[in-house]
């Protein structure tokens, strides 16, 4: 799992929770109704979590909230 908080700390794992996040805010901006504002603001999570590099399953993984941190731990071998 550390391998994976790693990545998704890296730019490119950041891009893809940016991307993730918006493509999911504007699906649920389509949806029009209140079940789209719920997808909207679960989309939320992931942009604003890679826009701020922060890791929202760091409590589960035990590792790190900040990306930062992350990549400063020593690799598993």
């Amino acid at each position: 799992m550390l391998k994976f908080a790693k990545f998704m700390a890296k730019p490119l794992g950041r891009i893809v929770r940016i991307v993730a996040g918006a493509a999911i805010i504007i699906g649920g901006s389509k949806m029009g109704s209140t079940a789209g504002t719920v997808v909207m603001v679960v989309g939320a999570i992931p942009f604003f979590a890679g826009a701020l590099n922060l890791c929202m399953i760091a409590p589960f993984i035990g590792v790190p909230f900040k990306g930062k941190d992350i990549l400063a731990l020593p690799d598993a071998e």
